[in-house]
């Protein structure tokens, strides 16, 4: 069985937090501080084998984008089957692309370091803000993911 966790990070105004508990009970919060966020990624439990984390980027409106990279001291790249991804959220309703350039500030810190503890079995997916989210785009994001799990296949 695949076992998926789903990261998003603290604030009750904040999507990848709402998306993130909307499609698990079992999901996880990250701090939102470069320190905060790395303790909480060291304190997880490496009995997931993958991890999708939702990020926010407020130029989003209805659409996604699936980052292929993280940048730190070096890069590091998901070795999760994006285009499996990307597919499956179209196949949703979902219009995504894939970027190949890794991203700043504290979503691509929490990325690098997700996918240095799960040796690349992360993912991270930019999000419309609260503003521009609703709940329509969350059913379809679930929707889009769940399939993953209902069908057994691994990203």
């Amino acid at each position: 069985m695949n076992r998926e966790l789903y990261v998003g990070f603290k604030g009750k105004n904040n999507a990848s937090c709402i998306l993130a508990k909307a499609i698990s009970a079992d999901s996880y919060l990250l701090t939102n501080s470069f320190e905060g966020l790395k303790r909480d990624i060291d304190s997880l439990s490496c009995a997931y084998d993958s991890v999708i984390l939702f990020g926010i980027d407020k130029n989003l409106t209805d659409t996604v984008r699936i980052e292929a990279v993280a940048e730190k001291d070096t890069r590091l790249y998901s070795t999760l089957n994006i285009a499996a991804l990307s597919a499956q959220l179209n196949v949703a309703g979902i219009h995504n692309c894939v970027s190949h350039e890794p991203t700043h500030y504290l979503c691509n810190a929490a990325y690098w370091h997700l996918l240095q503890k799960f040796n690349g079995k992360a993912v991270l997916i930019h999000i419309p803000s609260i503003k521009s989210i609703n709940e329509h785009l969350i059913d379809r994001i679930k929707c889009g993911l769940s399939r993953n799990a209902a069908e057994g296949a691994s990203l």
